[in-house]
């Protein structure tokens, strides 16, 4: 049986107090929202902080404003927002995601700001510690190689988060708060190249807020690849989102995530759709367009030339369901 390490546990009210204590404890704090992720981690000697600071009696982190834009609280259950019809209306790719996470169980505890800063994954990495002692550990925890590619300088553990994709394709904006105050960050600036440092929030920082401007006439899709149907995290997704002027494109955002460390702009795809019609034949240049930027490796579920392979199948798919 894997057990918990000791550690300390601060219950604070309010995020003025979770960002004092997070100054004063230092690099050996983490904080906890449902701990869906971080507890099995810790279990596993992946994390080992000394103290745990928790976000579940803060309410100034939950709650959703939806009017005209859309605000989340970090700490909003992902169980709430799949049951939310209002957001089922307005972001259908965004409850699709958070709709897709894990199990009914795990979704009740699990927390939206929790999916977005969920730890990258790898088959080298997410093991027991005994079973990452006998390959000598890796790069991301305890080692200094990594063993998906031996001879790189980064680590190549995967972003898996469903949401994330989502977030970045719908121009959403994160709120942090920390002992300099407060900043807000465009979606795609929150996650770095090295799947060790993944994320460029600081480790005294709490993500408060999500938002989402206004999407107008525009429609969005997620579409995720994994091997069973529920209980499974993606090892290919795409989120798509298209605001079409009669039949031309005016706007367009494709998103792939769980093909590498960051979440995958797909620029050469974008402008290729950017004024133009959605016809099959520019549907298919652009899905192929869009499959180049996905680099998976042999570090997660099924064979990386598949997963890439399936981006452009599921980019295609996604952008025929918005024509």
């Amino acid at each position: 049986m894997m057990r918990l390490p000791s550690f300390g546990y601060h219950a604070p009210k309010d995020v003025a107090e979770v960002a004092k204590i997070l100054a004063g404890e230092g690099p050996d704090a983490m904080i906890v929202a449902g701990g869906t992720d971080l507890y099995p981690n810790m279990k596993r000697r992946h994390q080992t902080p000394k103290t745990l600071v928790s976000l579940r009696h803060v309410d100034d982190l939950r709650g959703v404003s939806m009017n005209g834009s859309v605000s989340i609280g970090s700490n909003e259950t992902l169980r709430s927002l799949e049951q939310s019809g209002e957001l089922k209306a307005r972001l259908p790719a965004l409850h699709t995601a958070v709709a897709s996470i894990s199990t009914p169980q795990l979704r009740n505890m699990g927390t939206i700001g929790g999916n977005v800063c969920l730890d990258t994954r790898c088959n080298y990495y997410n093991q027991s510690w005994e079973w990452r002692r006998a390959i000598d550990f890796c790069m991301k925890c305890d080692g200094e190689t990594c063993w998906v590619a031996p001879s790189s300088s980064i680590c190549w553990a995967v972003n898996s988060s469903d949401s994330v994709p989502v977030f970045i394709a719908l121009g959403a904006t994160f709120t942090l708060v920390g002992p300099e105050g407060e900043r807000t960050i465009p979606a795609l600036e929150m996650f770095g190249e090295d799947g060790i440092e993944y994320l460029t929030k600081r480790k005294d920082e709490v993500l408060t807020r999500i938002d989402i401007p206004d999407q107008g006439s525009a429609q969005s899709v997620y579409r995720k690849v994994r091997r069973r149907g529920s209980f499974d995290f993606p090892v290919a997704a795409v989120a798509a989102r298209v605001d079409l002027d009669g039949d031309e494109v005016k706007d367009v955002s494709i998103i792939l995530n769980a093909v590498g460390p960051k979440p995958v702009v797909c620029t050469q795809a974008q402008d290729v759709l950017l004024g133009n019609k959605l016809t099959d034949d520019l549907i298919e240049e652009a899905a192929k367009l869009a499959a180049r930027g996905a680099k998976p490796l042999d570090n997660t579920d099924t064979v990386s030339m598949w997963r890439k392979k399936v981006v452009q199948v599921e980019v295609k798919r996604a952008l025929v369901g918005l024509r």
